[in-house]
This record gives structure tokens, C-alpha cells and sequence, in this order.
């Protein structure tokens, strides 16, 4: 149990970093998964990579509570209600636009995409494609004052397009949600610091609608928990909170000063790291299944 208990605090430690940043979780949890396995089900885990997410979006939650929560206690003749804030309503839908289709897509092709596009080669190649891209869009935006400097800035138009960049990422694991939504706010003229905030809270429809669709599927299944499961869920979830509450006023710091240029280098060798991990690992097994061949073979011949 301990060290079920140390693993899942390394996992917790892993996707509050890179929920964040945008260099994809998937594709370090792929990474991660192929140096420390945990002792639970593969649906479980497979539940688990999602879920521990939340943790990560209570983060968001907590931090941006002010901005997040649309309502303030208006004074009446009557005493106190709840009214909207200033631009909440139009900040939501436009929240609500942009995680539209993306959410379609994970509803109807969840399980396809996980088939096609969840292993190593494909994470490692869009890790390795968003990260040239992130230097390219830097590079083509130095020197170029952004023309949308707030959260109340962000046109509807705005909102649909940066919802098709968070598009792709759902389709792609490796892409990093927080890297496409980025990237394509940067594009459109968005600031870094807005294009990072508009991003976090993007995460908190997505990440919650994620999360039940996996926890639904378990369930339907008929799965159920055991108690290292549990306490392995409970640990990363916390463990992956407190991590991110660091990490997002890190970057918020980070970004007022540099670029992401530096995410887009590490993005490469990363991928490059996973590819090479990938083809020692297959090399590794394709030897050890010639060696168990010939041993059978040699056995038989005596």
C-alpha cells in the first residue's frame, strides 16, 4: 500500500506540472507509465488518468473563484439577492462556445480516439509538431502588440476559434490542450497572459465533462474500486491540486516577462524521449520473445 501510496503521489506531482504548462500530461503520463506501474486494473487506470484531472481543475477553481463565479450580493428594498456580474454571463457563454466542439467530439469518438491516436508514436509526434509550431508563432509575434489584452476582450469569433485549436487537442493526445488553446489565442492576437487565463477556465467545463464521461463508462461496466484503488485516486487527486495552485501562479509570473519558446524546445525533446523510449522498449521485447523461441526450440531439439 505505501508504495502504491509514493507512486501515486509521483503521479499526482506529474499532472499537476504539466495539466499547466503547455507541454501535454498524456504525453508524460505515457512516459511515466512506462517507468513506474501502478498496481491497479487497466480500466481502472485508464479512469484514473482522467479523474486525477480534477484535482488539478480545483486549482483553477480556487484561484480564479472571483472571476469564475458570475454572481454578487445586490442590495434591494427587499434585501439581498443574487445578481450577475458585470460581463459574467457573456465571459460563460463564450467559456460554453468554445468547449462545444470539443465536447461533441469526445462524446461520439471518446473511445475511437483512445484506440487510434493513445500510444506512444502518435504523442510523441504532435508533441514534437505543437512544440515547432509554439516557436514559429512566437517568432512570427515578437514585437506585436496583442490586441486582446482582457478576458472581456475576447470576442464570440475569438471563442469558436480558440475552441477549434482546443479541438484538436481533444482529437490528438500529445497536442496539449492548454498548448492548442494557446497557441491559437496567440495567433489571433491574444495576449499570453489572457491567452494562458482564458485557457484555465476552458479547463473547467472540459475537464469536469471529461471526467464523469470516465467515471460513467467505469460504472457502467460494472466496475468497481478496490481500497488501494481508492486511496490511489484520493492521493493523486490532492497531490495534483496542490501542485497546480504552484504551478499556475508560476506561470501567470513566468509569462509576464518571457515567451513560451521554451516550452515549444522542451515539447521536441520530449517527443524525441518518448520515440527513442518506444523503439528500446520494442527492441527490448522483440529480443527477450526471439530468445524465449529459440530456448523452446532448443529444449525441443534435446
Amino acid at each position: 500500500m505505501l508504495l502504491e501510496i509514493l507512486k501515486a503521489i509521483l503521479f499526482g506531482i506529474v499532472e499537476g506540472i504539466t495539466e499547466w504548462l503547455p507541454i501535454s500530461s498524456t504525453g508524460h503520463m505515457i512516459l511515466l507509465d512506462q517507468v513506474v506501474k501502478l498496481n491497479v486494473s487497466a480500466d481502472f487506470y485508464k479512469m484514473f488518468q482522467v479523474v486525477i484531472q480534477l484535482g488539478a481543475i480545483m486549482a483553477v477553481v480556487i484561484l480564479f473563484w472571483n472571476k469564475l463565479w458570475p454572481f454578487y450580493m445586490k442590495k434591494t428594498k427587499s434585501g439581498k439577492k443574487a445578481a450577475w456580474k458585470d460581463g459574467a454571463l457573456a465571459m460563460w457563454i463564450k467559456i460554453i462556445i468554445a468547449c462545444i466542439p470539443a465536447a461533441i467530439v469526445g462524446l461520439i469518438f471518446d473511445d475511437k480516439i483512445d484506440e487510434l491516436f493513445y500510444h506512444p508514436l502518435p504523442v510523441a509526434i504532435a508533441l514534437i509538431v505543437v512544440g515547432i509550431v509554439f516557436i514559429i508563432v512566437e517568432n512570427a509575434k515578437k514585437g506585436c502588440r496583442p490586441v486582446i489584452r482582457s478576458i472581456g476582450d475576447i470576442t464570440y469569433k475569438a471563442a469558436i476559434i480558440i475552441g477549434l485549436f482546443q479541438l484538436i487537442a481533444a482529437v490528438f493526445p500529445g497536442t496539449s490542450r492548454s498548448g492548442a488553446t494557446i497557441i491559437g489565442a496567440l495567433i489571433i492576437g491574444v495576449s499570453r497572459s489572457v491567452a494562458a487565463e482564458f485557457t484555465f477556465f476552458l479547463a473547467v467545463p472540459v475537464m469536469f465533462g471529461a471526467s464523469l464521461l470516465k467515471i460513467a463508462k467505469y460504472a457502467a461496466v460494472g466496475m468497481a474500486m478496490t481500497g488501494t484503488e481508492w486511496v490511489v485516486l484520493i492521493v493523486g487527486c490532492l497531490v495534483a491540486f496542490f501542485v497546480s495552485v504552484f504551478v499556475i501562479k508560476f506561470l501567470m509570473g513566468y509569462i509576464k516577462k518571457h515567451d513560451f519558446k521554451v516550452f515549444g524546445v522542451y515539447r521536441i525533446i520530449l517527443g524525441i524521449a518518448v520515440i527513442a523510449l518506444s523503439f528500446v522498449l520494442f527492441y527490448s521485447n522483440t529480443l527477450q520473445g526471439m530468445n524465449c523461441i529459440h530456448n523452446r526450440l532448443y529444449h525441443y531439439n534435446q
